[in-house]
């Protein structure tokens, strides 16, 4: 018989770190103190069964009570002071204190006899300690040496009386059978439950484990994830969940009501309504705080499973602020723009080039002046498209300029003049629209062209929501600090809707089904690459309240003052 590992752990040399644990707290520890508890029990039985028997004056042999004593005092001493060790060997002096200890005591009483008691089945506890805490081969070495102990006793026996030596022998024979199988089996039935206690760890373990990955996951989710029972109490809210539903007073920490704030109410109707239909909803939902902006909600439930088992008794709710979803459609949508603008770019520019060439041979043959003021027209606006196509490409990769990458300074009032007259007289709106510059001796660094498209963008905008009357659209510029230059378009229309509001610099949004939606996004790009800023507001003008577009400036070196401008006529 080969010895197998220990019963609670493997090899000796990778059982030692884990068996100093084991054998405080685990299951080792406790089955010894219980075995050691159970020595200390049968020897003060002992010592009582002794005492009784020599309080009636049956004894026979003196040095029983003697044994019983000592074997009291040893398993009290080993209760009290001893520790379990890892076993490096079969027999060590772990075993010898304890299982040793049991045999030659437990054999003392029995060839002493006293008082014709049979100790024979006090054998069964060395056995049993040998079996479900040691090794194998402890066990049937146990086993084999309470046998050869009973077996030595039945022949001390017949050499004293010749009569019934067979069945001492049989009886002797049959009692070790009987501790050869308690030890297998016994030890048996630990290993199958050490491996079943391994096996219970090893599960914990990985348990923990995925609820730590689980709760780690959910703490760091963008998404708010709500758990709520049928009582509508909040039992698990994570850091996101909070944000979403923090109050003026400050977020709340599960668990909690959900009923408990008058905005929460919409998701309170969620949460009931898939108890109540047992399949999960989806909705938009609104929280109206008081005093404050309301918070929109794209909200998701599941039904979930209790831990006893009943289905349907917790609702899992997941939050998503809808500003969140569409700042990914708008991202989306930009990458979306950067790759129609390389195909639209590839379209554009083999047209343009045979325009350009067709033109450059028809003004080869043109003599009339008229004719060729034509094709001068051709080439110059087939030049200028050219370069939106290239400007358009370089949007998604356009950077921050310094100064010194500007290239050109501008005279910003000279610049914003020119640029408005001409915008004027090409859309008949001269009466329309009203030039105040303050900024005279201010430049900014800006490309003319940039500073162009800039600027006809948004008086395309203004005239496009402006009324009929007069001066009902004004570009003005000024110095509000000495770091700050300001051009401001404004027009008298209507406010605008607090939708398009939100989305009004955002590629593809327009509130005019035939318009693209690049106008005002290009726009903020450009000032962006120039340093500028570009923004919003309702302002007044002369008593009228209307559109006001901005745009903030870094402003360069100041320029002398120049003699007056011939666009004067349009800023009275």
């Amino acid at each position: 018989m080969t010895e197998v590992s220990n019963s609670w752990f493997g090899p000796t040399e990778s059982r030692s770190s884990a068996w100093e644990s084991e054998t405080e707290s685990g299951s080792f520890g406790r089955l010894w103190r219980a075995f050691m508890s159970a020595r200390v029990t049968i020897a003060s039985v002992l010592v009582v069964l002794q005492a009784a028997i020599y309080a009636l004056g049956n004894v026979t042999n003196s040095w029983s009570i003697a044994v019983c004593v000592a074997y009291l005092c040893a398993t009290v001493a080993v209760r009290l002071w001893a520790r379990p060790k890892p076993p490096g060997s079969t027999f060590d002096a772990q075993w010898v204190s304890t299982i040793g200890v049991d045999v030659v005591a437990f054999s003392a009483l029995n060839f002493l006899q006293s008082s014709g008691i049979n100790y024979t089945p006090l054998f069964a506890l060395p056995v049993l300690l040998a079996s479900v805490l040691g090794p194998l081969l402890l066990a049937l070495g146990t086993a084999a040496s309470v046998t050869l102990l009973l077996l030595a006793d039945a022949w001390w026996i017949s050499l004293q009386s010749m009569g019934e030596l067979a069945s001492r022998y049989l009886q002797s024979g049959l009692s070790g059978s009987g501790f050869f199988l308690v030890a297998l089996l016994a030890n048996q039935l630990a290993l199958r439950l050490v491996r079943e206690e391994q096996r219970a760890r090893s599960s914990q373990s990985v348990a923990r484990m995925q609820t730590q990955v689980n709760e780690l996951v959910i703490e760091t989710l963008t998404d708010g994830v709500l758990v709520v029972d049928a009582n509508g109490i909040v039992r698990s809210a994570n850091p996101a969940s909070r944000r979403l539903l923090a109050t003026r007073d400050a977020a709340r920490m599960a668990p909690f009501v959900l009923s408990t704030e008058a905005a929460w109410q919409p998701l309170v109707k969620i949460m009931r309504r898939t108890f109540m239909l047992g399949i999960p909803q989806e909705a938009d939902v609104s929280l109206e705080y008081p005093a404050r902006n309301a918070r929109r909600l794209h909200v998701r439930t599941r039904l979930a499973a209790s831990q006893d088992g009943n289905h349907g008794s917790l609702c899992v709710m997941f939050l998503e602020d809808l500003r969140e979803m569409e700042a990914r459609v708008r991202t989306e949508k930009m990458a979306a723009m950067g790759r129609m603008s390389a195909a639209v770019a590839h379209e554009i520019r083999n047209p343009l080039a045979a325009i350009s060439q067709a033109n450059a041979l028809l003004e080869e043959d043109l003599q009339d002046p008229n004719h060729r003021q034509l094709t001068a027209m051709v080439r110059q606006n087939a030049q200028r498209l050219a370069k939106i196509v290239d400007e358009v490409l370089n949007l998604s990769r356009a950077q921050v300029l310094s100064p010194e990458q500007h290239g050109t300074v501008l005279l910003l009032d000279d610049a914003v003049m020119r640029i408005s007259s001409d915008w004027a007289k090409q859309n008949a709106s001269t009466q329309r629209l009203h030039i105040a510059p303050g900024a005279a001796t201010m430049t900014v660094g800006f490309d003319p062209e940039h500073l162009r498209r800039l600027m006809v963008n948004l008086l395309d905008n203004a005239l496009r929501y402006a009324s009929q009357a007069a001066n009902a659209i004004e570009v003005t510029t000024q110095q509000p600090a000495p770091d700050q230059v300001r051009l401001s378009v404004w027009s008298d229309g209507q406010p605008l809707e607090t939708t398009v509001q939100t989305h009004l610099f955002e590629p593809f949004f327009s509130s005019e089904s035939r318009s693209t939606g690049l106008g005002l996004y290009i726009c903020r790009e450009l000032c962006e690459r120039y340093g500028a800023m570009i923004g919003y507001q309702r302002a007044m003008r002369h008593t009228v309240e209307g559109n006001e577009f901005f745009v903030v400036f870094k402003p360069g070196a100041p320029l002398p003052i120049a003699k007056p401008s011939s666009y004067g006529a349009l800023s009275a």
